[in-house]
This record gives C-alpha cells, sequence and structure tokens, in this order.
C-alpha cells in the first residue's frame, strides 16, 4: 500500500515559519500531483495547496496565500509546504494527499482534489 511521510511540524509562535515535507517513495516523482491539507481543531479537512504533477501550476487557498509556498525539492525528492508569518488559526494537523497524472488547471480543481493516497499527518501549533 503506498504510503506518504509528512514531517517537519511542531509548535512555533505567532509570525514564526516552519517548513513541512512530504515523501511518497513508492510514487514516481515528478509525476504525482500533491495537495497539503489542513484539519483544524473540530473543522473538516481542507485543502490549503496543490502543485500539479510534473513541477506545473500550484494553487493556493485565500487563508494561505502570499504567506505559504508549495514546492518539489530535488534532492531530497519531497514535496514541500513552506509556512511563514504563521498565525494562531494555521493551527491544526496537516496531511499531504497524491495521486499520479493529476493537473490542477485552476483553484477549483484544488479545491476538489480528491488524493488517492495520503499520510499520517503532522502537528502544527501556532501560539499567540
Amino acid at each position: 500500500q503506498v504510503q506518504l511521510v509528512e514531517s517537519g511540524g511542531g509548535l512555533v509562535q505567532s509570525g514564526g515559519s516552519l517548513r513541512l515535507s512530504c515523501a511518497a517513495p513508492d510514487l514516481p516523482y515528478k509525476y504525482y500531483a500533491i495537495g497539503w491539507f489542513r484539519q483544524a481543531p473540530g473543522q473538516e479537512r481542507e485543502p490549503i495547496a496543490c502543485m500539479s504533477s510534473g513541477d506545473a501550476d500550484s494553487y493556493y487557498a485565500d487563508s494561505v496565500k502570499g504567506r505559504f509556498s508549495i514546492s518539489r525539492d530535488n534532492t531530497k525528492k519531497t514535496v514541500d509546504l513552506q509556512m511563514d508569518n504563521l498565525k494562531p488559526e494555521d493551527t491544526g494537523v496537516y496531511y499531504c494527499g497524491a495521486d499520479v497524472g493529476i493537473q490542477f488547471s485552476s483553484q477549483y480543481y484544488c479545491t476538489k482534489f480528491t488524493p488517492g493516497y495520503w499520510g499520517r499527518g503532522t502537528q502544527v501549533t501556532v501560539s499567540t
């Protein structure tokens, strides 16, 4: 069974930064699309950033636009989420989800992304 592995979560003060990584060793690197999802306490899991397969387009939820950035690390073969200027409302469990050959042609399709493969999540806590 394909398993994704997230890392990099932790506790940070408001205004700080964290970098999350998602590894998918069983999937062909660069040929899978990645979505980063966040589940805040008591809320549903929601997509916050997506990157198409093949280093194509990336999209962000309005709540993180300008603060978060998704990218591939070709050395580590991971897809990373750089999170800057973190706010307490960014607190939650962060999951990465992947599927092969997906292209997001607009932010709409990022919001509708239902990955076939998931990681177990990593906790991010932003204190005031």
